[in-house]
């Protein structure tokens, strides 16, 4: 689980430092073009050409000038012969500007769409393998619960059987115990201690219960009965705290476990909801710089002044 921690870590820093990469390079390639770019190549230079009433054509050339009418008269005082022609040339460039206008902003619109599509698509390949990875924290959370339990129930087993064997061993030994002393002499008042040399009879004279020896023998062998007893009931009670021991060992793993899990969680979503604030900071000044691009060649006041200066 480590490693693939570590692995997902690895590869969502290499699609970021390759996000800032291509960010980088665009950014580098715009400033070319603009650095690069020079007056004579820009869309509206002909707007601002200094140029532009030098090499435009005068109003009149000549008295044989073809675009002055058939009659002898060349041209009136005040009269503006170029009026329906200049006002049909203005109106189609004006069209021009409000087409190309036009273009531009479906052009700007277009690529606004293009970079929120790019963004959706990394934000929902960014949800996807996060998703991912909550999926393998979860079995690999459910595996270590399943071995676990498995574990428990393995140890619960052999402890019951244990438990068994135990208890059944204690039955045969009270068995043997209790059929030692009532097939023994104490009890069973062996004869062959009372009998007579020549084997006929019982010597009732003769009789005076246990020897010393006997009685210290028993004595002694109950207490190590005893002893044995409380050193089985000690290894027993010693066996049942180290299990004890080792279900809250587990449980107190477990539990570390899933904290470190649940922190490093909150530290992806802390990082993930930074990356995408910044992202939405960017996505913004590109959108403000767009619209003041797009609204940055309306005709001035110097341009109306050039035709009312060819009229007069």
């Amino acid at each position: 689980l480590a490693n693939d921690m570590k692995r997902n870590d690895r590869l969502m820093c290499l699609l970021e430092e390759q996000q800032k990469r291509e960010i980088k390079d665009m950014n580098k390639a715009l400033n070319e073009f603009q650095k690069n770019q020079t007056p004579e190549t820009r869309r509206e230079f002909d707007l601002n050409d200094p140029q532009a009433l030098r090499k435009d054509r005068p109003a009149r050339v000549s008295d044989t000038d073809p675009r002055c009418t058939i009659s002898g008269m060349q041209k009136f005082a005040g009269e503006d012969l170029n009026y329906e022609q200049r006002m049909k040339f203005q109106k189609e460039q004006l069209r021009e500007w409000s087409l190309q206008q036009q273009k531009d902003w479906k052009n700007a619109l277009a690529d606004q769409k293009l970079a929120d599509d790019l963004y959706d698509k990394y934000r929902v390949d960014m949800d996807r393998k996060i998703m991912e990875l909550q999926r393998q924290e979860e079995e690999s959370r459910r595996a270590v619960c399943t071995a676990t339990k498995d574990f428990n129930r393995v140890q619960a087993t052999e402890l019951a059987y244990k438990k068994e064997l135990d208890k059944s061993q204690t039955l045969r030994d009270n068995m043997d115990e209790i059929t030692f002393l009532l097939r023994g002499d104490f009890l069973s008042e062996n004869p062959a201690q009372a009998l007579s040399p020549l084997g006929d009879r019982v010597l009732v004279d003769r009789w005076k219960g246990m020897s010393p020896e006997q009685l210290m023998a028993i004595r002694h062998y109950q207490k190590e009965q005893v002893q044995e007893n409380m050193r089985m009931k000690e290894q027993e009670r010693q066996r049942d705290a180290e299990w004890d021991r080792q279900r809250v060992q587990a449980a107190r793993v477990q539990i570390l476990l899933e904290r470190e899990q649940q922190r490093q969680h909150r530290e992806r979503r802390r990082d993930l909801d930074f990356m995408n604030a910044e992202l939405s900071q960017e996505q913004r000044a590109k959108n403000i710089y767009l619209k003041e691009e797009a609204y940055s060649n309306v005709p001035t006041a110097q341009y109306y002044a050039q035709f009312n200066t060819t009229t007069r």
